[in-house]
């Protein structure tokens, strides 16, 4: 059968200015219900709708009124499914091409409330107007953005092609804010980035999982060996990836994994969510396309591999490192994942409007379910040399209210008050750490991976050797 475009999108710190989701696009199915519809509940629905068309303090549209109810009935099922609405369905869309109508920034909320400028994206109209890493935004246009959630921001921040929105901005150093006006563009967003760290070790980053990662991935992955064709082993970056695409997880894992072995499974209520998706070309290539994977080197079958995760890699990341995990293939070093294990389809309503529905769950090839528990690295590694003081304190499947039960491990990890305390003592020293650049000389989660590939001893970070050492200590009677 062809390869579906299956779901789980995760926004919170680096998000893009823009939706990234994976999922599968489906018409309506007609399927038989198998008991009657409740007529009981359907009386008081139109009852209720009777009454706020009659008593309500002031006229209510009914489209409103009906849009509204469907929002809630959807809403209610868990955190993932959603109706979309014009605007919604458009983004989702976008957000899976890897392109998008705004400023072209990676954002995220500082401890204050403003939105902190992650990183521009280059030769974006942002880059081009020099905003920079760790600039904090407080206003757009005339809308305050302290307390503002951060799709709101967002949402703010995007916009038709060619209009004008005005940022200001707080940068260190400077005692007066900028009023900065930036015009939105079409922005193209590359969910691929790679080096040579050092002879012989690579760095490959997909920061999302979009319709051209896997073509963008092989093209990279070929520039590397062109520039150093004796690599002896190979991170593959994942932290703060929000997931994408079921393809391109399937594609980057066959990259690695021998030839046609399971790469991920699903389960849900109907027949079509029952799948298993082998690596191969059937499973990540859209029809009538070439197979990317083929002009890659051999060579890239057997590198040794790490794969670097933290609690913002969600979904198609998790089935990743999942895959890559079960079979042996690659050591992965980080902090557990985001826990987003269920399959979203989209189903269409009507031209412009869908449906977002999860339908089926998630599972590693060794039949481990990724919902609410995520992936456990191999090696727990905190982000810097310090430690990492906000780990804990960054929202998680588990955490969602109504999200789905991990139907195969019924112990799910949260964070407990004592824990939170700490974390809350810890964070303090946190505040002030500019935002880490991925790849730079500064990744301290990468040069532990490198240290690894090398068969050298890791490096602990001061929170964990100080935590160690508490541990140690004999108990005062």
């Amino acid at each position: 059968m062809g390869p579906k475009l299956k779901n789980s999108g995760l926004i919170g710190i680096g998000a893009i200015a823009g939706i990234a989701i994976s999922m599968q696009f489906s018409a309506i199915a007609q399927k038989p219900v198998g008991q009657g519809m409740p007529l009981e509940e359907l009386r008081q629905l139109a009852d209720v709708y009777g009454l706020i068309k009659s008593d309500y303090v002031e006229p209510v549209q009914d489209k409103k009124l009906l849009t509204e109810a469907i929002s809630g009935m959807v809403a209610s099922l868990d955190p993932h499914s959603a109706y979309l609405d014009q605007k919604a369905y458009r983004e989702l869309r976008e957000g899976t091409e890897g392109k998008f109508v705004g400023l072209g920034i990676e954002i995220g909320m500082s401890e204050e409330g403003y939105i902190r400028i992650v990183a521009p994206i280059e030769d974006s109209p942002a880059w081009r107007a020099g905003i920079q890493a760790g600039d904090l935004i407080t206003r757009v246009d005339n809308s305050v953005i302290q307390g503002m959630a951060i799709d709101e921001a967002i949402k703010k921040m995007r916009g038709e092609p060619n209009t004008k929105v005005t940022l200001t901005v707080l940068r260190k150093g400077l005692p007066q804010p900028l009023i900065v006006s930036i015009t939105r563009q079409e922005i193209i967003q590359k969910s691929v980035k790679g080096k040579i760290i050092e002879p012989g070790y690579a760095w490959l980053r997909i920061s999302q999982f979009q319709e051209p990662t896997l073509d963008d991935m092989a093209a990279k992955l070929i520039e590397l060996y062109r520039q150093d064709p004796q690599i002896k082993g190979m991170v593959l970056d994942l932290r703060n990836d929000p997931g994408g695409l079921l393809q391109g997880a399937i594609g980057v894992s066959a990259a690695f994994l021998a030839k046609d072995v399971e790469v991920v499974s699903t389960n849900g209520q109907r027949t079509d969510s029952k799948e298993h998706y082998l690596g191969n070309p059937e499973f990540y290539a859209a029809r009538g396309e070439t197979d990317a994977l083929a002009r890659l080197p051999a060579a890239l079958k057997n590198v040794p591999l790490v794969v670097l995760v933290n609690s913002g890699s969600a979904s198609a990341s998790e089935i990743v490192a999942g895959a890559l995990q079960d079979y042996k293939r690659a050591t992965i070093i980080g902090s557990q994942t985001f826990g987003k294990g269920s399959v979203q389809t989209v189903r269409q309503l009507s031209g412009d409007t869908a449906v977002k529905l999860t339908t089926a769950r998630y599972y590693t090839p060794k039949g481990r379910s990724i919902q609410a528990k995520g992936i456990v690295p191999d090696f727990l590694v905190d982000e810097t040399a310090e430690g990492d003081a906000l780990a804990g304190l960054r929202m998680r499947e588990a955490d969602l209210e109504k999200h789905l039960i991990n139907d195969r491990d019924k112990e799910e990890t949260k964070t407990t008050n004592d824990e939170l305390e700490e974390q809350m003592r810890l964070v303090a020293a946190e505040r002030n750490r500019k935002p880490l650049e991925y790849g730079s000389a500064s990744d301290f989660q990468l040069q532990q991976a490198i240290r690894h590939l090398k068969g050298q001893p890791m490096q602990l970070s001061k929170s964990t050797k100080a935590s160690l050492a508490h541990q140690s200590r004999p108990a005062t009677p």
